[in-house]
């Protein structure tokens, strides 16, 4: 099924078998999407929304200069623009970061399950509220930690949700970005990003090397983040003990 990942591991809510089905039954195209290309435009009319299924996404703002400054970044199970549904327009663009595979929900079918499935509607209204929560997460991290802190976050977010899609084993995952995208995503140059990951490397922290990450001691990690998983809204979130071996 296209929607197994959506709302799928220990969330405080998830779907039942036949709200699963309804919503697998409202996908009416699935895009294989090569990496790097716009998949919704600001400004554009929209009349469906994009479930991922595969690969990573990103929403983000040019500025005048055309440099940009990643708002979020997706994972497997997330519906990337569903609040397109009632805006119907966004103020910012969303693009592939790596090659993605995403499902296509036409809002007509979402203007069913609304009036037919209150249930379903108001978990998806859930989905909405979690993309809120990460919103503020990453304020809270530009706003407030230092360099190596913003990326010590940033991967400890996305070992969480990449380990609720059944992506990661809580030390060890893909994670197909660039140094340049790590440093749009925590507000850092390029330069400055190198440093830090090479600083992580030595005290034994994390090894980001050839799009894979490896987290030996999650919680401490966590803790040189100052990384709090409940906005995440995941019933026993898993931050693993420290081990000497990372499961391959």
């Amino acid at each position: 099924m296209f929607t197994d990942r959506f709302l799928r591991y220990k969330r405080g809510v998830s779907l039942s078998p036949e709200e699963r089905a309804r919503l697998e039954a409202s996908i009416t195209e699935v895009r294989t999407i090569e990496p790097r290309k716009i998949v919704v435009r600001a400004g554009q009319d929209l009349n469906d929304s994009t479930l991922l299924i595969e690969g990573i996404l990103s929403r983000y703002i040019d500025d005048r200069q055309g440099l940009r400054q990643l708002v979020a970044v997706h994972v497997p199970g997330d519906f990337v623009d569903l609040h397109a549904y009632p805006l119907k327009v966004l103020d910012h663009d969303v693009a592939t970061m790596t090659a993605a595979t995403v499902a296509i929900v036409p809002h007509a079918h979402l203007d069913a399950i609304i009036a037919e499935c209150p249930q379903l509607a108001r978990k998806l209204w859930f989905s909405t509220l979690i993309d809120a929560a990460i919103h503020r997460a990453w304020l809270f991290r530009l706003g407030r930690l230092d360099a190596m802190g913003r990326v010590a976050h940033f991967l400890c977010e996305i070992n969480v949700r990449l380990v609720s899609a059944g992506l990661s084993d809580g030390h060890r995952f893909a994670l197909g970005l660039t140094q340049t995208d790590l440093a749009e995503i925590c507000g850092l140059t390029n330069i400055h990003v190198n440093r830090v990951l090479r600083q992580m490397r030595e005290e034994g922290l994390c090894v980001f090397r050839s799009s894979l990450v490896e987290i030996p001691d999650p919680a401490r990690l966590a803790a040189r983040g100052q990384f709090d998983p409940s906005y995440l809204y995941i019933d026993d979130t898993p931050l693993p003990p420290a081990t000497t071996e990372v499961v391959p």
